[in-house]
């Protein structure tokens, strides 16, 4: 048995980033949507480097992406509007050096054909809970509709994820349809308000989420 651990994504950062940042995780987003209650358009602190920063848009122009990722030294872009392949690859061709994170919402079902376009211009997907907002809504879908992913492209899980979700987490790396998750994504059941982090369910969440001794898989 090979063991398996996920990398941590914590996102909609905000108010207390650098102790989020002491806690180092694999990547912090920062969203750029202006009407979310995570908006993030202050001073960017000094992190580890370490940690990997994800710029969060909807819908954004290409300049935008661009002037906030020279600002905030991102390295990652996270699209969670309706941007479509040609975007992204004009994006891609813009900003060489950025790695493309492509969402995709899941609610009772999803027709994984739709990926097929944007398997050349983006480095990974993500998928959360289909909602009123572009993420941040708080539950999650259900996990073994990935069963039917076509991909090998590596990609982050979302969508309402807490500590009470670790159990869940530890039997989906048991499953086949775990092999190409990469990352999970946290976010608001880790607030005691919109943007600021709880420190210590945030610890013992990635402490239980790294421990390889956990996290098994069955091939």
């Amino acid at each position: 048995m090979k063991p398996k651990s996920f990398k941590l994504k914590v996102c909609g950062m905000n108010k207390n980033t650098i102790d989020v940042g002491l806690l180092k995780p694999d990547f912090l987003g920062f969203i750029f949507w202006k009407p979310s209650k995570r908006y993030f358009d202050g001073e960017m602190p000094n992190l580890p480097h370490s940690i990997k920063k994800v710029g969060v848009f909807v819908d954004a122009s290409i300049a935008e992406i661009k002037a906030l990722t020279k600002q905030y030294g991102l390295l990652y872009t996270q699209l969670h509007g309706n941007e479509s392949p040609a975007f992204c690859d004009e994006l891609k061709k813009q900003i060489p050096q950025i790695k493309i994170i492509k969402v995709f919402s899941i609610k009772d079902s999803f027709d994984f054909k739709q990926l097929r376009q944007f398997e050349d211009v983006c480095d990974y997907y993500l998928f959360d809970t289909k909602g009123k907002l572009p993420g941040g809504n708080g539950y999650s879908f259900d996990w073994k509709l990935l069963k039917k992913y076509p991909s090998t492209k590596p990609f982050f899980l979302s969508g309402g994820i807490g500590l009470e979700e670790l159990d869940s987490i530890l039997e989906f790396a048991k499953k086949p349809e775990s092999k190409y998750c990469f990352a999970i994504d946290v976010n608001s059941k880790f607030e005691d308000e919109p943007g600021l982090k709880n420190i210590e369910k945030l610890n013992e969440f990635k402490k239980l989420l790294t421990d390889n001794s956990q996290l098994k898989t069955d091939n």
